[in-house]
């Protein structure tokens, strides 16, 4: 496409058709299959796809999920989390993450995160330890891990369980550890959007913990061990089937998919060197982030942001309102300037348009649109 071409439609925050291309005629015709088969619960793709999530993770034991909510939320209740048991979550992070620690029972204890790499305060965690606490939920956000080694070695040392909102980091590594596969469990978000996306919800839950894995299985069908014995209060949380053959067809392409993402990225970070006020992305030593959202900072997003609309460039704001000062969580008791990096991240946050697919002539329209609103034209 000519740059004229470009400049006329512009650049969308996202498009998944670039990754939907290679795999749709084959997901019709597994559809097809599907509905002759009649086999739209706990069909044959759901096992299938388990086992080769679980291969990609490197992880022994994956299981299906009908969200990344309800791989958060399960593996606490399996986990056995007691009403009043504390959970660190960090401040910056998709509400989902506290939703699963109060949906299981337990309290919400939010600390801070770095302002490098946006993930948990491990310093700000491990003070935040008290007789309560029972696990620590790191998130690694935008697609980038958080310091697992520390995070594991404050976790045996307090004796907690250590769970990983990996929604947002489908084959990110750091210091040689991927993501989900580091602490007990690590939950995985395959929403439309997401680096490996379903055709709509679904998720999983990796572990290496067999008991865990199979107290997980149970909870997703009403409890149930056997058909019809419940040994625990249940759920409906299966992951369908049909999201499963969706998923079977994309996995394969995923880690070129993150590669597309990296590139962009790095483009990205090229092109807007030393422009304006802009706060690039870094990257932690040691970590391949699969750049999930690419989120620059600057002093008003707002206008930026609308600068690029009247180009017809997309952008996004993960997450204007920090967690801890949502309605929905104001009983915590948290307020205003308790968690001074997670607000500034709030306040000045903007995702610029990253996907699979997107060519580095859209990247350049973007950057050049970004050079040009703080060139003041």
């Amino acid at each position: 496409m000519t740059t004229a071409a470009l400049e006329s439609t512009g650049v969308p925050f996202l498009d998944l058709r670039p990754s939907h291309d290679p795999v749709v005629a084959a997901i019709l015709e597994d559809v097809a299959a599907l509905i002759e088969s009649n086999a739209y619960i706990n069909g044959p793709a759901v096992a299938q796809f388990e086992r080769e999530f679980a291969d990609f993770c490197g992880s022994p034991y994956s299981v299906g999920l009908a969200s990344g909510l309800d791989a958060l939320r399960l593996a606490l209740l399996a986990a056995e989390l007691e009403p009043g048991d504390e959970v660190i979550v960090p401040a910056q992070t998709f509400v989902a993450t506290l939703e699963a620690v109060t949906q299981a029972g337990g309290r919400p204890v939010i600390v801070d995160v770095r302002d490098d790499d946006y993930t948990l305060d491990v310093e700000a965690a491990e003070a935040a330890v008290g007789g309560r606490t029972r696990a620590v939920l790191p998130v690694h956000l935008y697609g980038q891990m958080a310091d697992m080694r520390s995070l594991a070695d404050l976790s045996e040392r307090h004796g907690l369980f250590l769970l990983e909102d990996a929604c947002q980091a489908h084959g990110a590594t750091r210091d040689g550890l991927g993501s989900g596969t580091v602490g007990h469990a690590g939950a995985f978000s395959f929403y439309p959007g997401k680096n490996l996306g379903a055709m709509g919800d679904a998720g999983a839950l990796v572990t290496a913990d067999d008991a865990l894995a199979t107290r997980v299985r149970a909870l997703r069908e009403h409890g149930q061990t056997r058909k019809y014995e419940h040994e625990w209060e249940g759920y409906t949380a299966r992951l369908d089937t049909i999201q499963a053959a969706v998923l079977l067809r994309k996995l394969p392409l995923l880690a070129g998919w993150n590669e597309s993402r990296r590139s962009a990225a790095q483009l990205y970070s090229d092109a807007l060197a030393d422009v304006g006020d802009l706060t690039l992305p870094a990257v932690a030593p040691r970590s391949e982030p699969v750049w999930h959202l690419y989120v620059v900072r600057t002093a008003d997003p707002s206008a930026l942001a609308d600068a690029l609309a009247a180009r017809g460039i997309g952008t996004g704001r993960h997450y204007p309102q920090p967690v801890h000062l949502a309605t929905a969580y104001a009983a915590l008791g948290y307020a205003a300037g308790d968690f001074a990096v997670a607000e500034r991240l709030a306040h000045e946050s903007l995702s610029l348009p990253i996907f699979p697919g997107i060519t580095d002539a859209q990247v350049e329209l973007v950057a050049d649109a970004v050079r040009g609103f703080f060139a003041g034209g």
